[in-house]
């Protein structure tokens, strides 16, 4: 592979930090991975510059493409701020580069694997894309006539926090009745704890899997029961799933793009709060009947998605 085709990318969770070599077909050639420390900037620094050492070494790449949760300014230079990682105004591009003296460029996380289904994934070859990543909240990006669309201020595609609900649930974000208080891995845990606290009868595999806890349960144990057939929690999947339709039915509106890619971890583990979320979309969409719908698929690229994209992004913006 040329080395002009070749490019780092780096995917900064909020427990992990993924790396690879990707080529200009976006598959990864190598990989790592290590434990994020999110309250420690330093030592995410160290190890993001291991990481790209490590996969860099005897070869050339075109550029190194990162991608976190947070705002990055339009120039792909600073971190403005991130929620589950001790960046505030952090100038990370600069010093990256300084520490590995390679070309460095910085993306949301989201927007990165929202490129990477544009350009690789269940998304090509269409010109308007949106893409959201199912998670602990809701993450989203926009392509446009093949350009990411991050609005003036390099902040935009912030699905998850459109209020759809006036004074209801508390959101992290400070305010109230955000989206993703309703259409997340969060809200699936949350509902799923509230049926324990009632103590209804339907909750009684919750109970028994959470060791009567409500602690200790979590999204992925809820879309587990569900697969293996208990239906209190496939009803609380359908429930967020109509949640999830009708907040694209709002985007659609706004953006009428051409295909809705859902991703992240919880729209990968899940086809059922999928096929959901495209009946409950359909059936809000404002003007159905008289125009078309846009398509609903499930994303391909999995959790590559935000390593691949960053060092497309990355590629393409710094090599030429």
């Amino acid at each position: 592979m040329p080395a002009e085709k070749l490019a780092i990318g780096i995917d900064i969770g909020g427990t992990k930090i993924a790396a690879g070599l990707v080529d200009g077909d976006g598959n990864i050639s190598r990989r790592l991975q290590q434990a994020t420390v999110g309250h420690d900037a330093a030592a995410v620094l160290a190890t993001v510059t291991s990481m790209i050492s490590e996969l860099g070494a005897g070869i050339t790449v075109a550029a190194v493409g990162v991608g976190a949760a947070g705002w990055m300014d339009p120039t792909g230079s600073t971190v403005l701020f991130s929620p589950h990682l001790a960046w505030r105004n952090e100038p990370l591009r600069a010093e990256l580069e300084a520490a590995t003296g390679r070309r460095v460029l910085l993306n949301n996380d989201a927007d990165a694997a929202g490129w990477a289904e544009y350009r690789f994934g269940a998304a090509r070859k269409q010109s308007h894309v949106v893409c959201l990543t199912l998670g602990t909240g809701i993450g989203g990006s926009i392509v446009i006539d093949g350009k990411l669309q991050r609005g003036r201020f390099g902040v935009g595609s912030e699905f998850g926090h459109q209020i759809v609900v006036p004074g209801g649930q508390r959101c992290a974000c400070g305010n109230r009745g955000c989206w993703e208080q309703y259409a997340s891995g969060n809200a699936l845990a949350r509902e799923a704890r509230s049926l324990m606290a009632v103590h209804s009868p339907m909750a009684h595999a919750l109970r028994d899997a959470a060791n009567n806890d409500p602690h200790l349960v979590t999204g992925e144990l809820v879309t587990s029961l569900a697969a293996a057939g208990d239906l209190a929690c496939q009803e609380l999947i359908i429930e967020v799933g109509q949640w999830l339709g009708r907040g694209l039915a709002n985007l659609a509106a706004v953006l009428d793009p051409g295909i809705f890619v859902i991703g992240g971890g919880l729209g990968a583990a899940v086809p059922s709060l999928i096929a959901a979320a495209e009946t409950a979309y359909q059936e809000n969409l404002s003007g159905r009947g008289y125009r078309p719908f846009a398509q609903v698929a499930r994303a391909e690229l999995g959790p590559d998605a935000g390593m691949v994209g960053a060092a497309d992004l990355a590629r393409i913006a710094l090599a030429g």
